[in-house]
């Protein structure tokens, strides 16, 4: 067996020396919040939040979706989702239309409004994730980013 393939199912932490602060889990957590932190100020003049930064670039990656299916992609509780839903509506962002095929079921789709403010949404995340990758090369960035798709794709 290579030394790589040894190194690949030896384990990374061991419990009696693991310190919770330095671990990835936290560091991972910490990192999120503090983006969010910022996406949060980058987008006030825009009077959207980061959160709702998600469901609206989440819904123009689609043509329509559900809260259910939007809450099982950013672990929302349903009745969070209602309540971000019904904020972004009252701003004439997202619009809730029922199926023709079922009346029960109610898709979300972003309005012309909500459309045409996808490029500033881009644009602020962008703008707030080169602050973050600063000292970061190019490559350096592009490897964070497979090594966390390799994070995903272990589960």
């Amino acid at each position: 067996m290579s030394s790589h393939a040894l190194s690949i199912m030896t384990a990374i932490y061991d419990p009696k020396t693991y310190q919770p602060r330095d671990g990835l889990g936290f560091l991972l957590h910490r990192a999120r919040m503090e983006i969010l932190e910022d996406l949060d100020r980058e987008l006030e003049s825009l009077d959207i939040t980061a959160a709702q930064y998600v469901i609206l670039v989440g819904l123009s990656e689609e043509d329509a979706g559900s809260a259910s299916r939007l809450c099982r992609g950013v672990s929302y509780d349903p009745g969070a989702m209602t309540r971000m839903i019904d904020r972004l509506e009252k701003k004439g962002l997202v619009r809730r239309v029922r199926r023709a095929d079922d009346r029960r079921k109610v898709d979300l789709v972003l309005t012309e409004e909500g459309k045409a403010v996808r490029p500033k949404l881009l644009a602020a995340v962008v703008k707030v994730l080169n602050q973050r990758l600063r000292g970061f090369s190019k490559t350096e960035a592009e490897q964070l980013v497979g090594y966390l798709r390799r994070i995903l794709a272990n589960s």
